[in-house]
Parts: C-alpha cells; structure tokens; sequence
C-alpha cells in the first residue's frame, strides 16, 4: 500500500498538540529514561514502541473502563484503547525528535459493524514504516519492524475492512472529538466512527 503524507511540511509530524502533548514534564521524562537504554533512534524507537504495546494495558483486554486520548494521561494512568496508544507512542518519539504520523484502519468491530483502529508511523531511512502499539494478547501478535509490518490485523476487503493511506499530522478530529466526549470506554464503543 502507498501511504499518503498528508502534510508535505515533515516538521508537522514532529509537532506537539492537545492529544499528542510530547512537551508535557511525564512525556519528557518518560522519554529520557528510555532513550538512556539504547545507543541511537532506532533503538530508541523499538524501546519506545515496546514500553507502550507492553506496559500500558488495552483498556478492553484489562477491563478498565477510563477513557485516555492525551499522551501524558495514558502514560500517568496506564490505559487506553488503540488510539490513546498510538498517541502516547506519537508523543514519545516526537519528544526525541522522530517523525511520526497517526494513521488508522478501518476494521470489523464486535457488534457487526465497523470501527477505526489507530496506529502509528514512523519516519526511517527515508520512508514510513506502520506499527501498532495495540498491544498483544491471543492472535495478535504485532512487532516493531522496519523491513515489512507487523501489525496486529491485516483488514479483510471481502469484510468491507481496509487500511486508510493517509498518514496524518495529529489525531483525525472524528476520533478525537469522541474519545473527548466519551465518559466511559463502553460508552466510547459505540461512538467511535466507521470511517474517515
């Protein structure tokens, strides 16, 4: 697939806002302890992309019904669905200066219908490169990789599912308005959008 750059500016996908708050102190620190692991960015971005699969809990897996969509909030509370994760994962590689692009699918959801997954790319040897910091669990086993994706899911077409070509600069404001809105994950089930 052809990911489309929404923003031709670069810089834009280094930017810190609202949902993506990489100048926020826990951010910044989070950061430093990990980049003090590795020896150079791309050690830096597997540490960053694994500390988030794996040390902050999907919401659905952990049953936690809160509702994160700020960087510095999933990271103080440890939760969040796939779009909080992939904003907490934005954040902190923008914090060390990696481009980043939120990007997302369009998957079957639990009751039937659609729903949009968010995920994360990454800006490497002059190319983006897509990973999910979903997190893994029984049949999903998604990996850092620059050498061919990893994700969690492959969407069905035969299924109405797809992957979304456009890489954005910040969250897409159909996905943020109802994680804002939303006062409870169950509630944000059946808010999230189908589509872009």
């Amino acid at each position: 697939m052809q990911l489309i750059q929404n923003n031709p500016d670069l810089s834009a996908y280094l930017m810190a806002d609202e949902a993506v708050d990489h100048e926020h102190p826990l951010v910044r620190e989070t950061a430093a302890r990990l980049a003090k692991q590795v020896e150079d960015s791309y050690g830096y971005a597997r540490a960053a992309y694994e500390f988030v699969r794996d040390g902050i809990p999907h919401s659905a897996d952990s049953g936690d019904e809160r509702v994160t969509w700020r960087a510095s909030d999933v990271l103080a509370r440890r939760t969040g669905i796939c779009h909080a994760k992939a904003h907490a994962l934005a954040a902190l590689l923008r914090a060390e200066d990696i481009p980043t692009a939120l990007c997302y699918q369009r998957l079957r959801h639990d009751d039937g219908g659609h729903v949009l997954h968010g995920l994360v790319a990454v800006r490497f040897r002059g190319a983006w490169h897509r990973q999910d910091p979903r997190g893994n669990k029984p049949g999903v086993d998604a990996r850092f990789s620059l050498t061919g994706e990893r994700l969690a899911w492959i969407p069905d077409p035969d299924a109405g599912e797809a992957d979304c070509p456009v890489l954005h600069e910040r969250p897409h404001p159909a996905v943020l308005d109802a994680m804002k809105a939303a006062p409870d994950r169950p509630y944000l089930w059946r808010t999230l959008p189908a589509e872009l």
